[in-house]
């Protein structure tokens, strides 16, 4: 009954902390409908705009979110670090209520309504780092792989949400303040949930143990696990405690000039090019810019339906990919492959678009023929995203760092995914107006580069553990992989040897 209570309680945890992924979700996929809604442009007094302008608003409502998470994702970690995860998700939980408020408010004037995105962005930039630490640090070693994967679970389904509540306030509603403010307004709940779960569950036991305050420490890992006294209880707490002293150790005095040897170097390399790669796939820009893509190909009146299912095929492959991929076929090969799809799928829309232009403004009741095929195309390439490079890239940056590397490593990831974000969001509405099909175009090449990227710089991880990583990339074998390793060197250097011992930093900084 305890381990069924615990495995129960653990998933409660992750799900709730997700919601700040779902939360995140839902703004990504409902932006792009309410920009295209009537009744907010009437509200914000950009009606009479020209469509360059319109253009301007477009890729500024996305893009400064972005911006705002950039920043959120460095301020959350000292905030973290001091008072807590579960504390850091309640704090951002509140941020980006805040800025929904903001967005929401009818004020006529756009510069409230950026306000208003910029710190709802602080606040998701600082949940995206929380939640999969929050999640790791809680979830038993033997779930802690499906757990984690929920990440980009709720992500697909905050955007699926997303995409069916703007189709509904657009047909549905009457063109009025109440159509815009429904769908934005529904981000609250997301928030909200989080809210509630952060305040219903316990504080991270390895970050308590890390402030000794044991006590607590015990009795949160012992409700996460059940509420029992067990062994193996006893176990995982002294595990946390022995954890805790070895990255303090592996983490002494690390040096930037440390980070730079050529190891290391390698890896913060992968960790910014990866995330850079998964913006050119082209995939965030359909999500950000769904409706309006999809009105591109040629969906007519249709588009925001299209784009509803668009949401669902997103789920369905994400799913897929954690039931029957993920840990079965490796990384490199669902990185090929992924973006040899995507880059087909995206040739194939540019030579139908090309051939048989599709008229965005159209009002006709239904997509054309070559509209119905760029739409199942788009639909491939979605799903094709979602089984290699929407779910892998976090993964794998969070296996190819040393313990004493992996904090840093994943703070210039997450950074960079970030700094990308923005720079796609803010490329893309231009490219629609001004480029047309070319867009899928550049996509398709792109993709396609990436194809030798993953050929040339990916090393394969799924089979090495982490204490391996050094290997794989290029590092020396460190003298000492476990704690009694490093014990017996010092002791034969001081016993045996002319040569005094190294100490623990210099054999790890030879990685």
């Amino acid at each position: 009954m305890g381990r069924r209570l615990g495995l129960l309680r653990a998933a409660y945890l992750v799900s709730a902390s997700c919601m700040g992924s779902f939360a995140f979700a839902f703004d990504t996929g409902v932006i792009s409908g309410v920009l295209a809604l009537t009744s907010f442009e009437q509200d914000f007094g950009y009606s009479h705009y020209t469509s360059a302008q319109k253009t301007n608003v477009n890729s500024n409502a996305v893009s400064i979110l972005q911006g705002g998470a950039f920043f959120g994702c460095f301020l959350i970690s000292p905030i973290a670090s001091y008072l807590g995860r579960r504390t850091g998700l309640i704090i951002s939980s509140l941020v980006f209520t805040l800025g929904t408020i903001l967005q929401i408010i009818n004020s006529h004037t756009l510069g409230t309504f950026y306000a208003g995105r910029v710190i709802a962005g602080f606040g998701i930039g600082a949940a995206t780092v929380l939640i999969p630490m929050f999640a790791a640090e809680m979830s038993p070693k033997e779930f802690r792989g499906r757990l984690g994967a929920c990440f980009q679970l709720f992500f697909a389904l905050g955007v699926m949400v997303a995409y069916w509540t703007t189709y509904a306030v657009s047909k549905d509603q009457k063109v009025g303040t109440s159509q815009w403010q429904t769908a934005l307004g529904l981000q609250l709940l997301g928030s909200t949930l989080l809210l509630v779960g952060m305040c219903t569950v316990k504080e991270s036991a390895r970050w308590l143990a890390s402030k000794g305050r044991l006590e607590k420490a015990r009795e949160s890992l012992k409700w996460v696990r059940g509420g029992e006294e067990t062994e193996e209880l006893e176990q995982e707490f002294q595990e946390i405690l022995a954890g805790i002293e070895e990255e303090a150790r592996v983490k002494e005095n690390l040096t930037f000039k440390e980070l730079m040897l050529p190891a290391n170097r390698y890896r913060l390399f992968i960790a910014v090019t990866v995330q850079l790669c998964a913006q050119l796939t082209g995939n965030t820009s359909l999500a950000y810019y769904a409706t309006q893509i999809f009105g591109a190909v040629g969906a007519g009146s249709d588009s925001k339906l299209v784009t509803g299912f668009f949401g669902l095929v997103k789920v369905v492959g994400v799913s897929t990919f954690q039931l029957f991929v993920l840990d079965r076929v490796g990384r490199r090969i669902p990185f090929m492959a992924g973006a040899f799809a995507m880059g087909s799928f995206m040739l194939i829309i540019a030579c139908i678009l090309a051939t048989h232009p599709a008229n965005s403004n159209s009002t006709s009741s239904g997509p054309t023929a070559a509209g119905i095929a760029c739409i199942i195309m788009t639909y491939a390439e979605a799903f094709s995203y979602n089984m290699s490079w929407g779910p892998l890239p976090w993964l794998y940056v969070g296996e190819i760092f040393s313990s004493r590397t992996r904090e840093v490593g994943l703070t210039v990831g997450a950074a960079s995914q970030w700094l990308f974000n923005f720079m796609m969001s803010q490329v893309t509405p231009h490219a629609i107006t001004n480029i047309k099909w070319r867009m899928f175009l550049m996509f398709a090449i792109f993709n396609y580069a990436i194809v030798g990227y993953a050929w040339l710089v990916i090393k394969e991880t799924s089979q090495h553990s982490l204490e391996e990583m050094q290997e794989v990339f290029g590092g020396q074998k460190t003298f000492a992989k476990h704690v009694e390793d490093v014990e017996l060197y010092e002791n034969a250097g001081k016993q045996g040897t002319n040569e005094p011992a190294q100490s623990t930093q210099e054999a790890t900084i030879k990685e």
